[in-house]
């Protein structure tokens, strides 16, 4: 597995500014979550959606393809980052 972190530089209010994605073998988006200017966010898993969020249906390119967008600040980040990250934007649900 692989975890993303993007940050997307732009000023319009209809599309999210960070994107946090889990990623398969096959750069397959798992789980994704979307955060948008508002403090607004949306997530998709293969089990549910939220937000308007969907999962990509092609994989991803390579980290340093999206990176050559100046555009887009993209990190790997740990497991944990992740998981922590999904937990907060979710767990409300559990309420």
């Amino acid at each position: 597995m692989k975890y993303i972190a993007v940050q997307w530089l732009h000023s319009n209010s209809e599309y999210p500014i960070y994107f946090y994605s889990e990623l398969d073998e096959n750069r397959i988006e798992l789980r994704k979550i979307e955060v948008y200017k508002d403090d607004s966010f949306g997530y998709a898993s293969k089990d549910e959606c939220f937000g308007g969020t969907e999962l990509g249906l092609e994989p991803l390119p390579e980290l340093s393809e999206i990176a050559e967008e100046p555009e887009f600040v993209v990190t790997e980040i740990p497991f944990l980052e992740f998981d922590k990250l999904w937990l907060h934007y979710t767990g409300f649900l559990a309420q």
